[in-house]
């Protein structure tokens, strides 16, 4: 990058000298008739000479940088459908030149370069806006020349899944998959498993186990007949966190984020990206339970609460017993009296049966 600048100066120097040289001899002479312009010819190639060095790259390299970092955030269908607006309206702007070029100057000089560029930019506009539209119109047709069945839904079964690394690491997902629930494509990118590679070889024990569980459950990805799943070699320039690499990936891709990350969760929504949170379908399917309903659980460890126990059920919703803390390493029958959500999950609040407490507790 540092030599396609120095590159960029010596051209603006030598570009910025020549057009000093140039208007030294085109305007010296009018200033100073009787002057040798010698000098001041020389001294304005030297002065824009300078200028040029200084300023090249903030004229050409810096708004082409800006261009190529704006066009790395928009995703490629929008780039083919705003190409397609463009040669459309630029169709159009030249049937309407015909008819405008028998005007009387200057209207008929003026008028068709408004009209390509109004034209285009309407082209432009309207393409984007209806991309979704666009591309439904194209996979119509490309799926009715070859004679098959033609839906108008919107629905699209190759659709792309991002897969975040906790996700890999939390393994649900290889269940999930092989349930078939899941329509579409999942698509690992490289730095998610450049990732999940770092973790597999922390120098700490715990985290090491859990990134080779991952490198496991994606290999069981992979062998899974009922999905699709893909590592992709993309990547996005100028970011260096995962997180905001997989948002702005989504972003280009118009593809949701399949994760269990709560913070990524929360800033993908604020960025208006679709997220698929394990954990919301997890305390979807969970079974509803009502105030008065009976439960068994088994006791484990006490709670916040002066008196209270703390137990899990199989799907690992925390059941919280109040006046449990006796009960500690007992399996015993519980009243439920409150069921709260939260982001975290379930828990719920309960109370021992009377006949728990005369003794009939399960060790």
């Amino acid at each position: 990058m540092k030599v396609t600048v120095l590159i960029f100066r010596f051209l603006g120097l030598i570009l910025f000298a020549a057009a000093g040289y140039y208007l030294g001899n085109l305007i010296v002479p009018l200033l100073f008739p009787t002057a040798a312009k010698l000098p001041y010819v020389i001294g304005s190639s030297v002065v824009l000479a300078v200028l040029g060095f200084l300023i090249m790259p903030a004229i050409t390299l810096n708004p082409i940088n800006l261009i190529r970092s704006y066009l790395s955030k928009i995703s490629g269908p929008t780039l083919l459908s705003a190409l397609i607006g463009l040669v459309m309206g630029l169709i159009i702007a030249a049937l309407t030149s015909l008819p405008i070029s028998f005007l009387p100057k200057p209207f008929s000089s003026v008028l068709p370069f408004v009209a390509a560029v109004l034209f285009g930019y309407l082209g432009v506009a309207i393409a984007v806006s209806r991309q979704g539209d666009l591309r439904d119109v194209l996979q119509i047709g490309h799926r009715g020349s070859k004679g098959s069945h033609v839906t108008t839904g919107k629905w699209q079964q190759d659709k792309s899944i991002l897969i975040d690394t906790s996700v890999i690491i939390d393994g649900r997902i290889a269940d999930i998959a092989r349930t078939g629930f899941i329509a579409g494509t999942l698509v690992i990118p490289r730095f998610v498993l450049n990732e999940l590679q770092y973790i597999a070889d922390s120098a700490e024990s715990l985290r090491r186990q859990r990134g080779r569980r991952g490198m496991e459950v994606l290999s069981a990805l992979q062998k899974e007949r009922a999905i699709t799943t893909t590592i992709a070699d993309i990547d996005v320039e100028g970011v260096r966190e995962v997180d905001e690499k997989l948002i702005m990936l989504a972003r280009q891709m118009q593809a949701p984020i399949l994760t269990n990350d709560y913070n990524l969760n929360r800033v993908a929504e604020l960025q208006g990206v679709q997220v698929l949170n394990i954990n919301d379908l997890a305390n979807a399917v969970k079974s509803i339970l009502l105030p008065g309903e009976l439960l068994t659980v088994n006791v484990i460890q006490e709670g916040k609460e002066a008196g209270q126990g703390v137990g899990y059920l199989d799907d690992g919703t925390m059941v919280v017993v109040e006046e449990g803390r006796n009960y500690i390493g007992k399996e015993i029958e519980v009243s439920v009296t409150k069921v709260l959500q939260t982001a975290a999950g379930r828990m719920i609040f309960s109370k021992p049966e009377a006949k728990s407490g005369n003794g009939n507790n399960k060790k």
